[in-house]
């Protein structure tokens, strides 16, 4: 049984799918099959001639997606008792603020924080304005800043992970699939610059780690 007020295992299942058919659904399987190489530097490049929006939306849904997964293999594990605050080490914690709901960054336990983040993810990405599925419907002005800031509070799931989880993570044998998401999500937001330095100060050393491995 859960902890009450945490979300069930069954809505930790990715939510957001590129419909089959549609040309979003191609870029993903070209993803697929770059990645399949092994060689994740190439892997996140923009394919010649595509759209870099539509790159970029098919991949941070695809991102969304494999966190909900990472996160929802551990989500028994982080709890309000064991995670009373959103850390990523003892030197960095967030609060949560959407700007709309929660205009005024709150203090709260990772779970809660991390069903905030997930959900208001969620909303962004079904949101057809912002990211359109249908062919032809242009992206919106603002799509590059929405796209940083949803790839921003993902790192921190990532992060949150990493530090307060890992022995877990281990103890599951999904470190190799944990960290061949994280360093596929590094190496496409070190590509496009998508998140600022500072922000990925919590895994500084893992990522330099990761980058010196393929250079």
């Amino acid at each position: 049984p859960l902890p009450s007020g945490s979300r069930s295992s069954k809505t930790f299942k990715p939510k957001k799918n590129i419909p089959e058919g549609s040309h979003q659904y191609e870029l993903l399987k070209h993803a697929e099959a770059t990645l399949g190489s092994g060689n994740l530097r190439q892997a996140v490049m923009l394919p010649e001639g595509e759209d870099l929006n539509e790159w970029i939306a098919v991949n941070t849904v695809d991102f969304f997606n494999q966190i909900n997964m990472l996160y929802g293999t551990i989500t028994e594990f982080c709890t309000e008792g064991s995670c009373p605050v959103m850390s990523a080490g003892p030197r960095y914690e967030y609060h949560w603020a959407d700007g709309t709901n929660i205009k005024k960054p709150i203090k709260c336990s990772a779970p809660k924080y991390i069903d905030y983040l997930m959900t208001w993810v969620q909303d962004q990405l079904d949101d057809e304005t912002l990211f359109p599925s249908k062919i032809g419907v242009p992206f919106p002005k603002n799509f590059m800043s929405v796209a940083k800031t949803i790839l921003k509070r993902l790192f921190r799931v990532y992060a949150h992970i990493y530090h307060q989880h890992f022995d877990s993570v281990m103890r599951l044998q999904e470190e190799a699939h944990l960290n061949t998401s994280f360093k596929h999500f590094i190496f496409f937001v070190q590509e496009f610059n998508l998140i600022d330095r500072r922000e990925l100060a919590p895994l500084h050393e893992l990522i330099e780690k990761l980058g010196s491995k393929d250079r």
